[in-house]
């Protein structure tokens, strides 16, 4: 049975929501590669290395970048760029493959279909390799209540995105791809329950 309301249902998570990133950049050095997260409560990180992992891909020519961060739950943006290299490169192709972002818990349950993991499979590969990306999020709790009563906290997301390519003030070009949050003030909610009794017997 799915419900919907308005809430914030994981009032125990420290105004948090959990974060994995798994994305794949086949043309720029992992020593290129940073994690960059920023929001509206003043919150500005560059270079996040918390439990995050980067595995070099063609011949170190490339790199996968792994990450579990967590943020507020306030509009605000993560972005994988060279923006926390020592120096930056001449050329820096942003070209990628998104395997994974989701939010929360993981759920698996069969009969629930949803946009846990909307960017699975998202492949740049033939952009411009200057180009910067923006990924606009729309990110929707859920919560899953089993037959027990107990409860996981998820959350699906829309998504809608650019292309373009972006200047810094000195005229070089700096791409990114920018994963830009906000929060549905709507919360999904699926109970698990068993068909009643009678229902079997007027079947029978």
């Amino acid at each position: 049975v799915n419900e919907l309301y308005v809430d914030d249902p994981d009032k125990d998570s420290g105004g948090k929501i959990e974060v994995s990133l798994n994305i794949s950049l086949p043309n720029l050095h992992c020593e290129l590669v940073g994690l960059d997260i920023q929001d509206e409560m003043g919150r500005h990180e560059v270079g996040h290395i918390d439990n995050s992992m980067k595995i070099p891909l063609n011949n170190g020519d490339g790199c996968r970048f792994e990450g579990h961060f967590s943020i507020n739950k306030v509009p605000g943006n993560f972005h994988v760029s060279t923006h926390s290299a020592t120096a930056q490169p001449q050329n820096p192709d942003m070209t990628h493959i998104i395997h994974k972002l989701s939010f929360g818990d993981k759920l698996q349950v069969h009969n629930v279909h949803g946009a846990f993991n909307a960017l699975e499979g998202a492949d740049k590969l033939s952009s411009n390799p200057l180009a910067s990306h923006d990924y606009i999020l729309k990110i929707v709790p859920t919560v899953y209540e089993d037959m027990n009563g107990k409860q996981r906290y998820s959350y699906q997301y829309t998504v809608a995105n650019k292309e373009y390519v972006a200047y810094s003030h000195t005229g070089r070009i700096i791409p990114a791809i920018w994963f830009r949050y906000d929060l549905s003030p709507i919360t999904v909610k699926y109970t698990e329950r068993r068909q009643p009794l009678y229902r079997f017997i007027t079947s029978v």
